[in-house]
């Protein structure tokens, strides 16, 4: 575990720095348009080139050295980041330039994502990888504790240029941990190497992990019901910065409290599953945390104060580790590692794909039908302006909750199918 944790220490601080440098960022272009479909392109185009590069970084991974690829990943974003801060230094950058470089961005991350994701059981021994992927959770939620508060204080003072110089030192950090730390060849399995040497072509090795799922039902219904709850969840969790911006009049001091308090939530919790271990069961684990996560989160969108609003994004992110750390396990133990780079980047396409359409779903429907329909006479307004007003973020509001109940639905009704409940009785050939 100490390789593992050497390395999760670096990625805790550059973390850090990259959420201190989006939170900067939503703070700029919601000051420029005042529009959630605005915030909500930023991950859509960081997103969507990840649909590509991910059938060929699956390969790579299987391929070249893991070590090399963490390094690439980190500096190519490292670059694209200190760019951000140049073009705003200079006062020349606009929305368009944002998007754009969270694009590129977004390819370096998947590099990373992937890599990092099947570094688990190579250096982690198999009692643990629950626990370990737990930790991995602390790396994003510790960062939603400080980024926000660091961001918000310093940013008037600094700007942009600023926030991205301090981004660069604690990538510089990640970058020192990497090279004292010493991580594995992966060892393929004689009948996998045989299989590539008969079938070379690029094709067979893109297709592969996409086949491997479909070949495997239980594993192929684990995944869809990973996908009905990420829609939902993305839908929320690109509304709640704009709509509680958009309800507290632009107050970016509750904003980062109620982030602060996401991230507490989320440490909290990855603390919580890195001692007990989650469920023996991995598959109550994910199916729990969806219904936690669904009641949480209607918390939040019914909520008219701060505290609640705290309350709920608190709840809401307590459960995150539980749902990502026994999802990971399941796969971790029905995937054999020399193949994992090009299964989990299937998984990881489809992830995208939901992910980047509940976002620009959740902008268009708040924009062009919820917030409309919630200003007061408006057709939604007379039936649920009692229960969640109908002033500005109202409509996100309404659509947020909605979102909630379906989560809720999804975890309820995963305990009724038994492909998905008996996921882990079924055998794998690895």
């Amino acid at each position: 575990m100490r390789t593992f944790i050497v390395l999760w220490f670096g990625q805790l601080a550059s973390s850090i720095g990259s959420s201190m440098t989006y939170f900067a960022l939503t703070l700029w272009v919601w000051q420029q348009t005042q529009s959630a479909t605005a915030i909500a392109l930023i991950l859509i185009f960081y997103q969507l080139p990840q649909m590509a590069i991910a059938l060929f970084s699956g390969m790579a991974i299987d391929r070249i050295s893991r070590k090399r690829l963490l390094a690439l990943s980190d500096t190519g974003a490292a670059c694209c980041t200190i760019s951000v801060g140049i073009l705003a230094a200079f006062g020349i950058l606009q929305l368009w330039h944002i998007y754009v470089i969270a694009a590129v961005i977004g390819c370096f991350g998947n590099i990373h994502s992937l890599t990092y994701s099947t570094l688990i059981p190579s250096i982690v021994p198999q009692q643990h990888h629950a626990r370990a992927s737990s930790m991995g959770a602390i790396v994003g939620y510790g960062a939603g504790i400080f980024s926000p508060a660091l961001a918000g204080v310093l940013y008037p003072s600094i700007g942009l240029l600023g926030i991205t110089a301090i981004d660069m030192t604690t990538f510089a950090i990640a970058m020192l941990t990497l090279l004292f730390i010493q991580i594995p060849p992966i060892a393929k399995q004689e009948r996998e190497a045989k299989i590539e040497t008969n079938k070379p072509n690029v094709w067979h090795n893109i297709t592969f992990g996409f086949r491997y799922i479909a070949s495997q039902p239980s594993l192929l219904a684990t995944m869809i019901a990973m996908s009905a709850f990420s829609f939902l969840n993305q839908i929320g969790e690109t509304l709640y910065q704009p709509m509680i911006l958009a309800r507290t009049g632009g107050d970016t001091e509750i904003l980062g409290t109620v982030v602060a308090a996401s991230g507490i939530g989320g440490v909290m919790g990855a603390i919580a599953v890195s001692v007990w271990g989650g469920f023996r069961r991995r598959i109550f684990g994910v199916l729990a945390g969806f219904i936690g996560t669904g009641v949480s989160k209607l918390l939040l969108g019914l909520g008219h104060l701060p505290a609640v609003w705290v309350a709920g994004r608190f709840a809401s992110s307590l459960h995150n580790p539980l749902i990502m750390s026994s999802y990971m396990a399941i796969w971790y133990a029905k995937v054999a590692p020399d193949r994992q780079g090009r299964v989990f980047a299937a998984d990881y396409i489809v992830g995208i794909a939901i992910e980047s359409s509940a976002g620009l779903s959740a902008g268009l429907l708040a924009d062009r039908v919820f917030e409309p329909a919630m200003r007061s006479g408006g057709w939604l307004a007379v039936h649920l302006g009692a229960i969640v007003g109908t002033g500005t973020g109202s409509g996100m509001a309404v659509l947020y909750a909605i979102n909630a109940t379906g989560i809720l639905l999804v975890g309820a009704a995963g305990f009724a199918i038994r492909r998905l409940r008996d996921v882990e009785a079924i055998a794998i050939d690895r």
